[in-house]
């Protein structure tokens, strides 16, 4: 199972830039960033796009990406356009985690003076992600959609990867579905505060089952990654507990964890220490 880490943007460079490297350096698969102009209010907080190039010119092998990029403040062509940039600077280590999001613990809808229902949330997704896919595997594309335009836009050529891996967020049919027909994996994010996330996931991968075989797509194709630190479950409470967790993910098909880096004086926040004893269970795999 890959053991990704994610990052907090809120450290002054060239520090920031320190524990990019410290990530790949400690052995993580990847590294991620959450992508919102803020979160949780927390300020200053860097923007995801500006900071990954940063990041990818700073390292050499760990992945990166965003959990979750979404159609909230991103439009579908200059969101594909620095995808590229990204994904040529990395020498081709980027992985896009996209979502339809939310407005629970964020303002990115509500500043630009959006609020959406859960099923405007998910037609909008669901137009962003086609156009998405679109832009970085066609050129040119001309698309005219409910929410979206795009005219004669050539992108597609002069990405490394075919089209950097989308990892689609989704808990209900319609974003399962998305993830099976455009994906090549799916994240769960289990919120459950007051206990363990185990059922709720394993119920979850029985629906993007259900959900790949309904659109003809081999389950087993996708990869099935989950953000952990949303639950119960002590993640960072000892490398045992870990070890444990991690064995009991991987028989029920989690192919990817997501632990978060130690964040002092927050619901994140873990002995260091414990955490390198977990990297270094990580890099013994």
């Amino acid at each position: 199972m890959n053991v990704g880490v994610v990052m907090w943007p809120i450290e002054e460079w060239p520090a920031m830039g320190e524990r990019w490297r410290q990530a790949e350096e400690f052995g993580f698969h990847s590294a991620w960033i959450y992508d919102h102009t803020a979160w949780r209010g927390h300020t200053p907080w860097d923007d995801a796009y500006a900071t990954l190039p940063a990041a990818a010119a700073l390292t050499s092998t760990i992945r990166l990406g965003t959990l979750v990029t979404t159609p909230n403040f991103r439009h579908p062509v200059p969101t594909a356009s620095a995808i590229k940039t990204i994904d040529r600077i990395s020498g081709g280590r980027l992985t896009l985690g996209i979502g339809a999001g939310g407005s629970a613990h964020t303002s990115d809808g509500d500043i630009l003076g959006e609020e959406w229902t859960p099923r405007e949330r998910a037609d909008r997704f669901a137009e962003w992600t086609g156009q998405l896919d679109a832009l970085l595997t066609r050129s040119p594309v001309t698309v005219e959609g409910d929410h979206w335009t795009a005219r004669e836009v050539t992108l597609a050529p002069g990405l490394v990867q075919r089209r950097p891996p989308f990892l689609i967020a989704g808990e209900g049919p319609r974003g399962m579905r998305l993830a099976a027909r455009l994906g090549q994996g799916w994240i769960a994010n289990p919120d459950v505060p007051d206990g363990p996330a185990l059922p709720v996931v394993r119920t979850q991968l029985a629906k993007l089952e259900a959900a790949c075989e309904a659109e003809g797509r081999d389950f087993a194709d996708l990869s099935k990654l989950m953000l952990t630190g949303f639950s119960g479950d002590g993640w960072l409470a000892s490398r045992a507990a870990f070890e444990d967790l991690h064995g009991r993910y991987a028989e029920i098909g989690i192919t990817d964890l997501v632990i978060h880096w130690p964040r002092p004086g927050s619901a994140w926040d873990a002995d260091f220490a414990v955490f390198e004893q977990i990297a270094e269970f990580v890099q013994s795999r």
